[in-house]
């Protein structure tokens, strides 16, 4: 699966970037046929201590699965939105499971 990381407002260093594409690359064991993941770092311009966006997009056949979260650190952000991720394909492949029985 090829993971595009792409920082908004800001340079991400390697370290954030390995760290993003280690935790996307988990997702594989919870659908197969995960065709990319997309994955938007963002800073906001604000006095908040959540200022950071993470926005992560996972392409699967006749589907996209699109999570976004606002947090104080991206490996937060990446965290939580790969956690959502988990149950949205679980959920999704539950769904496809039931059509195919009918």
């Amino acid at each position: 699966m090829k993971v595009f990381t792409q920082s908004v407002n800001f340079s991400a260093d390697k370290e954030l970037i390995k760290f993003v594409e280690k935790k996307v690359g988990t997702l594989v064991k919870f659908h197969d046929k995960i065709v990319d993941a997309e994955v938007f770092l963002k800073v906001q311009n604000t006095s908040d201590k959540e200022n950071k966006i993470t926005e992560m997009k996972i392409n699967i056949p006749g589907s996209e699965l699109i999570v976004k979260r606002e947090t104080k650190s991206f490996e937060e952000g990446v965290n939580l939105a790969v956690d959502n991720l988990k149950r949205q394909l679980k959920r999704f492949k539950e769904k496809q499971r039931d059509s195919s029985i009918s």
